[in-house]
């Protein structure tokens, strides 16, 4: 039995369709992130799992049982918010234990469960401060530990984390991670920060104007976009986007005279004269002399310190690559960059899908 069903889940306002038939099922102990930008549906989706608005069509179902029309407090869930939702007038101890205090949970138990969440999450020494006395990460930590304390069914986070600046954003996604591996929860977390769904998630979803673009373990979302739109949402850089055309079995970038070998994994997208996008990831050139190969001239070196991201023309049209931070490289200057086959991504140039096999 899956530990959160969601089945063809839609909601409308008026004319206008939020979500389009979301469809996942998510096994206990499952990380699922829900990534996408601002207006994708994802924040709506949660709240339809949360009880915080109701779907037009669909079922969700928890443990089994379906929760529509349930009040959220009886949905065995918990939920994180982006703003912390702290009581100002409680303690850090009385904050952490409130909903066990509203379902009349006796005081030794109740004492009890916020000790061993406030150790899990190493906030002891604050447990009789005020969320006015904390910091960003230590209120973010109240937050968590008063999910915690109710042991639900499902954890649901809505972008808890963009509130707090770089470094704590990273302290708390490893905290999250380690509080994940050691309790085994199912959670569903909401994003639009790929660093966190790559980082945190077991499964991504990622979504687009309503619908699932595509579903899979964050290696299969980075290795193997099925769309366009993933393809260049998720990583940073975004993947390379370039025009070719396939002739005699060859890629032939558009307005030069490089061609590249097609894969055998895209044979199923020969037909001599169509019009492709390549896509290659920015980290997959290098400047040795092995692989296939791209004559461009250099625009723009930018040293970020741990790489060189050079942006260079290749014919008429603009592509980046990573490389090392000490790389010799000037302005305007003429480059091979190298690649490996297994770099080559291509999709069909109308439609936005991959032309790989299986996709």
């Amino acid at each position: 039995m899956s530990a959160l069903e969601i089945e063809n889940i839609r909601k409308t306002y008026g004319e206008v369709e939020t979500l389009k038939g979301i469809d996942i099922a998510l096994e206990s102990g499952e990380f699922l992130v829900l990534l996408g930008s601002s207006g994708c549906g994802k924040s709506t989706l949660l709240n339809i799992i949360a009880g915080l608005a109701e779907a037009t069509s669909g079922d969700v179902r928890i443990g089994g049982r379906s929760v529509l029309g349930v009040h959220p407090k009886d949905r065995d869930i918990a939920m994180v918010f982006q703003s912390y939702a702290l009581y100002p007038n409680l303690t850090v101890h009385r904050n952490i234990g409130f909903g066990l205090e509203m379902r009349k949970v006796p005081t030794p138990e109740r004492d009890k469960a916020v000790r061993d969440a406030a150790k899990l999450l190493q906030i002891e020494n604050l447990l009789d401060r005020k969320p006015s006395q904390l910091s960003g990460g230590q209120r973010q930590r109240v937050a968590i530990g008063r999910a915690l304390v109710r042991k639900p069914e499902v954890f649901l986070f809505d972008e808890p984390l963009s509130n707090l600046d770089a470094k704590l954003r990273m302290e708390m996604r490893t905290e999250i991670k380690r509080l994940h591996q050691m309790l085994k929860t199912t959670v569903v977390y909401v994003t639009h920060d790929q660093i966190e769904a790559m980082t945190l998630a077991s499964r991504i979803a990622v979504m687009r104007d309503g619908r699932i673009e595509q579903l899979g373990t964050p290696e299969e979302i980075y290795n193997y976009p099925a769309t366009l739109y993933v393809a260049t949402f998720v990583g940073a850089p975004p993947m390379n986007l370039l025009d070719v055309t396939l002739r005699d079995g060859r890629l032939v970038l558009s307005g030069t005279d490089t061609s590249l070998p097609l894969p055998s994994r895209f044979r199923e997208a020969a037909g001599n004269g169509r019009d492709l996008i390549l896509g290659i990831r920015p980290e997959a050139f290098r400047t040795d002399g092995a692989g296939l190969s791209i004559e461009a001239i250099s625009e723009v070196a930018e040293l970020t310190g741990p790489e060189l991201v050079i942006t260079a023309l290749t014919g008429n049209q603009r592509l980046m690559a990573c490389l090392p931070p000490r790389t010799p490289i000037r302005d305007n200057e003429k480059l091979t960059l190298f690649f490996d086959e297994e770099a080559i991504h291509l999709f069909d140039r109308e439609t936005g899908l991959s032309c790989s096999r299986g996709q």
